[in-house]
């Protein structure tokens, strides 16, 4: 959503996008950004998008009824630059677009407005919310005895 201020990224937000990116490779890795308390925490990856060593395609239609603050995409030629179909991308997206590239490291990412100007996005240590799962245990969990099968 624009206009929707952001004060930083997670650290291990940032550190998710750049091991999806590294993951992703040499396909370009896309998804869009969501942020909590004005600080950016959530990587969203919607549904149907596609990725090739060229572009990344993210159906902006799948876009359930929450509000993205903008993007990240990873350009594996570790050009940071974006391109004109990126700037398209941007004004539709919010205000806060990340590029990533090799070799995903904290210093290989660049975060830019949607009218395509660098801007600061500071990284924050924050702490997350225990969610639950972790302390998941195989009892509480049913198990289906059949195999399965057709």
């Amino acid at each position: 959503m624009k206009g929707r201020k952001v004060s930083g990224i997670a650290r291990d937000t940032l550190d998710f996008i750049l091991e999806a990116s590294r993951s992703s490779m040499p396909h370009e890795f896309a998804g869009l950004l969501q942020a909590g308390k004005g600080v950016i925490t959530e990587v969203l990856i919607l549904p149907g998008t596609e990725s090739s060593r060229m572009s990344a395609l993210v159906r902006l239609y799948m876009l359930p009824n929450v509000h993205v603050v903008g993007s990240i995409h990873s350009h594996p030629s570790s050009h940071l630059r974006y391109s004109k179909e990126d700037l398209i991308f941007f004004t539709r997206t919010g205000d806060y677009h990340i590029i990533a590239g090799p070799p995903f490291d904290r210093t290989s990412w660049v975060c830019y407005d949607a009218m395509g100007a660098r801007r600061d996005l500071p990284v924050l240590d924050v702490k997350f919310k225990d969610d639950g799962f972790d302390d998941l245990e195989f009892d509480d969990v049913d198990f289906d005895d059949k195999e399965a099968g057709p």
